[in-house]
Parts: structure tokens; C-alpha cells; sequence
């Protein structure tokens, strides 16, 4: 039977002969054998600078993230353009969003890890058995949504508002949304595996092509340019949906054609139970905790919308704007994830070290700079979604609070990608699950019970200093059991 790795194998002996070369490939060479040059066989992630290596790995995937969270900003300003009840009701549709952000952006995280630990290990067969499965978990992950979507869209939003018309822009973009959402599914999963292997830069390429899609579609199928029908939000979730299945479509390309570490044979997706299992060890947490996200957002709107609609709306916007700082730090902590874990498998601790400094490093310069545009300029950041004068009312302050705990949140991510390099998501569950369920809703209820509207956004730096207590915590603690008995002195 063929192997359809780059359309060129014609064989399976061929195929066979590949794959052992493949997996040697993949071993690092013993010190003092071959060349005097042990590293020159082993991945880029064990070998190269630091620094430069958070370079090479992390910036293509922050500025496709970047871009990622431009395309986001971009759909939410032409939907505001429609009217406020629209802006509304794509702000009331995040949490599903969120959700299924959750799901297959976790489920990628463990797929991450797994696959960059072996790779440092050198076991080429669990590398393509882990990939294999990954395609196997997509599938399913896209039928759960595609369920999801079917039963319960109307019912979602009418357990948030009676307001007919934003329950009628609710369900035409959700419902879109949902039952396409095979394309995101497979674009998060192609990205991921090329991230693994340390060529970040096709990740780039993949995300921002379908964004760059996304964002030329939008105009054109909400207003009906160019003698295509008016489609209003339709159209915005349709330019969503077209964007992720060419930028899934481009992952395939790459993975297939540029990615050789990884044999896509059809033998590899039989899903097996310890792969699986594997994955979601690390994969499960970080679902659950970015999960927790969506219960955190659909509470919130709960709390706003008794004010008034337009107060949800401002929470709908700050979440665009703040992606635009924090896109950047996620991208930063998918690149260090597969450096941590390869170089955990690798046995190199004083480069974990490294990595995890520098990574602070470039979070703390990032947080800081989006501290600094969200004060200064929040009122003009609003007017960029039409902003009426009421939105100004509450948007410039709740603004302006919550950006006063960015630089933490930044330390509390790059701690989080430790926790999942290393195989304990259960820590970096627990830390989002006190920060967003225990500290942040119950103290958002409380002060809007006290105080009012405007003390309900000093409920985010409070949950955000108690997350980074915890971090703090937790990173002492892992650094003591899992990197420094890796030292030589101690492990001898």
C-alpha cells in the first residue's frame, strides 16, 4: 500500500526504508561519536541559542496570532457597523466560541507536548503515532461541534436575553459558525504539529493566510459588495468559516510537503488508548481551563446585561482588544511549549531554565506595552467599533482597570507553559479555575451588588494577583521536582 507522504512514495518498501531513516534521523547523536559534532543530528530546539531559538519558534507564531486577533477585531467592527444590538449579539455568542476554542486548542496543546517529547527522545514511531491520532481526535472534536451547533444555538440564546433581534443575529452566526467549524478544528491541529517539530514559521503562513481571507471576505459578504448578496452577520461568520478551512487547507499542504519528521501514513491514525490518553493528561487541563473561560464570560454577561446591553457589548469588545495584546503571549507560550518539553525529554535542564526567563523577559515587555495603549488610549481604541457615547461612558474605565493587571497575567501564561511542557495541566488548572470561578465571578457579583457597573471591572486585577501568587507557588515547587534533579551532580 502506498504512503502518501508528499505524493512521491510508491512502495511500501519504500515507504518502510523511509521511515527508519526518518527515525534515526530523529536521535541525537552520542557525545564523542561521528564527526566530534554530537549535536549536528538533534532538532534545532536542543541545540540552538536561547535566545534565538525563542525568535525563530515564538515570532512567527505571535504575529500570526497577531494577525489572528486583528482578523477578530476586524469582524467585530464591521458587525458594529450593522447596529449595537448585532455587536451585542456576537459578544453573547463568545462563550460557544470560546468553548470550542477550549476543546481543540487544548486538545492541540497535548498533541504539542506528547509529540515534542518524543522527538527529543529520538522515538520517530511514537512521533508519527501521536500525529496520527491527532487527525483521529480532530474529527471527533469537529462532530461534537457540529452537534452542538444543530441542538442547542437557539435555546443558548434565549437563556441570555428576550431582545428578538439580537436572539436573531445570535443564531444566524453561531449556527454558522458551529456546523462549519471542521476547518478551525483541522487548522489548530495542522498548526500544532508543525510547531512541534520546531518549524513555526509554516504555522505562521497557514494563520495568516486565512486571516488575511477572513478579512476580505468580511466587508464584501456583510455590506453585499462587488454584486454579492448582503448577508449582514451571516456573512461576517461565513468569512470566518471560509478563512479556517483554507488556512486548514494550507496546513495540510505544509505539513505534508515540509514537515518530514512526521510520516502521515494511514496506518498512524488507528487510535490507540495510551497515545490518547497521553495527550489528554496534558490536553484535559488546558481544556478544562480554557473552558473555564467560557463559563467565566457567559456569567459575566449575565451580570453586565442587567445594566444594560450595552455594558455586555463593552465586555464583548474589550475581549477583541485585549486578544490583540494577549495573541502575542499565547503565541509566545506555543513556541515555548515544545521547547521545554524537548528539551525535558533531552535531559537539558539549564536550557529549560533559559527559556523560562526569557520568556518572562518578552511577556513582561508586551504586557507592559498593552498596559500603556489601553490607558492612553482607550477612548480611541472604543470608537473603533462606533462607539455611542454610553459605550464611551463605560468602556474607557472598565478599560483602563483591567489593563492594570496585564504584566501579571503575562507571568501567570508563560508559568502555565512550563506546567504544560512538563505533563502537570492540573496545575495550571487549578490556578485558571481560581482566578476566573473562585476569585473573579463571585467578586464581579459582589461588587456590582455594592458598588455599581464601574466597580465590577476591579474584579480582574484582584483574580489576576491571586493567579500570580499561585504561579509563584507552583513554579517553585516544579522546579524542585522536575529540572533540578536533572542536574548531573543531583541525578548522579
Amino acid at each position: 500500500m502506498p504512503v502518501p507522504v508528499h505524493g512521491k512514495m510508491q512502495s511500501e518498501e519504500k515507504g518502510n526504508r523511509m521511515e527508519k531513516e526518518t527515525k534515526l534521523k530523529n536521535q541525537p547523536l552520542p557525545e564523542g561519536s561521528g564527526s566530534g559534532e554530537p549535536a549536528a543530528a538533534e532538532n534545532k530546539m536542543g541545540v540552538m541559542p536561547c535566545n534565538r531559538l525563542i525568535l525563530t519558534m515564538s515570532v512567527p507564531i505571535m504575529i500570526s496570532m497577531l494577525v489572528q486577533a486583528l482578523y477578530n477585531i476586524v469582524d467585530s467592527i464591521f458587525v458594529a457597523m450593522l447596529n449595537e444590538n448585532a455587536l451585542t449579539a456576537v459578544s453573547l455568542a463568545f462563550p460557544v466560541q470560546s468553548l470550542m476554542i477550549a476543546i481543540m486548542v487544548g486538545t492541540g496543546v497535548g498533541i504539542n507536548a506528547r509529540l515534542s517529547k518524543k522527538l527529543g527522545e529520538g522515538d520517530g514511531e511514537n512521533v508519527n503515532r501521536t500525529a496520527g491520532n491527532a487527525i483521529f481526535l480532530t474529527f471527533c472534536n469537529m462532530l461534537f461541534f457540529m452537534l452542538l451547533g444543530i441542538l442547542f444555538t437557539e435555546l443558548f440564546f434565549r437563556t441570555q436575553t428576550e431582545d428578538a433581534q439580537i436572539i436573531e443575529y445570535g443564531i444566524q452566526y453561531l449556527s454558522v459558525v458551529t456546523f462549519l467549524c471542521g476547518g478551525f478544528a483541522f487548522q489548530v491541529t495542522f498548526e500544532r504539529l508543525v510547531q512541534a517539530t520546531g518549524r513555526t514559521l509554516y504555522s505562521m503562513i497557514s494563520q495568516g493566510v486565512g486571516a488575511v481571507i477572513n478579512i476580505i471576505l468580511d466587508p464584501i459578504m456583510i455590506f453585499g459588495l462587488f454584486g454579492f448578496p448582503k448577508l449582514g452577520v451571516t456573512g461576517a461568520a461565513l468569512a470566518t468559516v471560509i478563512g479556517q478551512w483554507v488556512a486548514a487547507g494550507v496546513g495540510l499542504y505544509l505539513n505534508l510537503n515540509k514537515n518530514p519528521e512526521i510520516c502521515f501514513a494511514p496506518r498512524y491514525l488507528k487510535p490507540a488508548g495510551r497515545i490518547i490518553a497521553d495527550i489528554y493528561a496534558v490536553g484535559i487541563p488546558s481544556i478544562i481551563m480554557q473552558s473555564i473561560a467560557s463559563v467565566m464570560t457567559f456569567g459575566m454577561n449575565k451580570i453586565l446585561i442587567v445594566f444594560s446591553s450595552t455594558a455586555t457589548a463593552v465586555f464583548g469588545v474589550y475581549f477583541k482588544l485585549q486578544s490583540f495584546v494577549f495573541m502575542p503571549i499565547f503565541g509566545l507560550n506555543n513556541g515555548i511549549v515544545p521547547m521545554i518539553a524537548y528539551n525535558y525529554g533531552a535531559r537539558k535542564p539549564e536550557r529549560m531554565r533559559r527559556i523560562f526567563k526569557l520568556g518572562n523577559f518578552y511577556s513582561f515587555v508586551i504586557m507592559a506595552v498593552g498596559t500603556i495603549l489601553f490607558n492612553i488610549g482607550a477612548d480611541w481604541l472604543l470608537t473603533l467599533f462606533s462607539a455611542s457615547d454610553q459605550m464611551l461612558e463605560i468602556g474607557v474605565p472598565a478599560l483602563r482597570t483591567i489593563s492594570l493587571a496585564f504584566v501579571l497575567a503575562g507571568f501567570n501564561i508563560i508559568c502555565s507553559s512550563m506546567f504544560q511542557a512538563l505533563g502537570h495541566g492540573m496545575l495550571s488548572l487549578c490556578v485558571s479555575v481560581i482566578r476566573q470561578l473562585v476569585i473573579l465571578l463571585p467578586a464581579a457579583f459582589l461588587f456590582a451588588k455594592w458598588k455599581g457597573l464601574f466597580a465590577v471591572w476591579w474584579a480582574f486585577p484582584l483574580a489576576e494577583i491571586v493567579a500570580f501568587l499561585l504561579s509563584i507557588l507552583f513554579i517553585r515547587h516544579i522546579f524542585r521536582a522536575e529540572i533540578e534533579p536533572l542536574e548531573p551532580e543531583k541525578a548522579a
